[in-house]
């Protein structure tokens, strides 16, 4: 069995089948583990067909499971890229519904005041409070204006079977990782729980070691001049959204050695976000959400030991990364320079 070293927080994409939900797991994760499941609200995007608005944030029903001595076992959550077989023109199961709004601190606001666990009709009139105003219906929506009539938010029904799509994020995990992905997997696959088309798996490795600025150009370097190979190697899922390369001023900073500050020009002025190959967010901020690099371009695995084996592959790859000397460019076959980079880090790592 394969055993990974490093500090890794997971990201699984997963499919409910037809009548199951992400709720559905929850309870029977807690119930195998006499704990609890809580609902939240996960924040994410969508596009808008509102001309002029570019997108709408939002607030999506997930549920945190937690142990019975109120440790965290996983959060679910809805993930917007997972579509492909939903039957989109089916209506909302009762109880499932979204926030929509345009700004991100008044979705923030929202995050804070309104009830995941509540119906429909009374989940806005929490923040409505704040603005002395009362949500109005419209057809299937609910909309929250302020004393002018600007629009504050919008809640709508969930349908098209969102409550199927299921992203099992898991806490940072030091030890113990393919124990404890077995421990959500296999649950998953018990209830009819597929990959789906658009799946992807992301890890969340530990950041520390990459505020380095040599080892951070490394990382750069592997997933800017590697990038092809790389996704060979790994199996990348050619249908997976929100996947892109790195922005040329942040791979351009790399042909030398950058300091942190001429890092964090280049991710600036390439405008990085986290919807890159790997997200560098966080490791280029004094004020991280969680301090971590997360590589998202592995395939999506409902089996424990693929992901295991795939993250093990990315770690000793990170290890070389964080020795200082410049990555070189691939020469030869890049796929087989990725595999010499790898063998070297582990002949490194063993004791010895």
């Amino acid at each position: 069995m394969t055993t990974l070293r490093r500090r890794i927080g997971f990201e699984i994409e997963l499919m409910a089948p037809s009548g199951v939900s992400r709720r559905t797991l929850a309870e029977d994760l807690a119930g195998r583990c006499g704990g609890s499941v809580r609902p939240i609200w996960h924040h994410d995007s969508e596009p808008s067909l509102v001309p002029g608005l570019g997108r709408f944030l939002h607030l999506t029903q997930g549920f945190e499971v937690r142990r019975a001595d109120g440790a965290l076992l996983c959060t679910l959550v809805d993930d917007v890229t997972l579509m492909d077989g939903l039957d989109r023109s089916r209506p909302a199961i009762t109880g499932w519904f979204r926030v929509l709004t345009d700004d991100a601190r008044l979705l923030r606001l929202l995050a804070a005041q309104c009830d995941p666990a509540g119906p429909l009709d009374e989940v806005l009139e929490p923040a409505g409070r704040l603005w002395g105003t009362v949500p109005s219906r419209h057809g299937p929506f609910l909309r929250l204006d302020d004393s002018s009539g600007s629009t504050i938010a919008l809640a709508a029904p969930a349908g098209g079977e969102r409550e199927r799509p299921c992203e099992i994020v898991t806490p940072p995990l030091a030890h113990g990782h393919h124990e404890a992905l077995a421990e959500l997997l296999g649950p998953a696959r018990e209830l009819g729980f597929t990959v789906p088309t658009e799946a992807a798996v992301h890890l969340h490795v530990d950041g520390k070691p990459f505020r380095d600025p040599a080892a951070l150009a490394n990382v750069v370097r592997l997933f800017a001049h590697y990038r092809e190979p790389l996704r060979a190697l790994l199996a990348t899922n050619p249908a997976c959204r929100r996947l892109a390369p790195l922005p040329e001023p942040l791979v351009s900073a790399v042909a030398g050695n950058p300091s942190e500050a001429e890092l964090r020009t280049a991710a600036t002025e390439g405008g990085l976000t986290k919807f890159f190959d790997v997200n560098l967010m966080q490791v280029l901020t004094d004020t991280p959400v969680r301090d971590t690099v997360e590589v998202r371009i592995l395939p999506g695995a409902i089996d424990p030991e693929a992901i295991v084996q795939r993250a093990a592959l990315v770690e000793l790859l990170l290890d070389r990364c964080e020795d200082p000397a410049p990555l070189p460019p691939p020469s030869g076959d890049p796929v087989e320079a990725l595999l010499e980079i790898a063998a070297e880090a582990l002949a490194m790592s063993q004791p010895g």
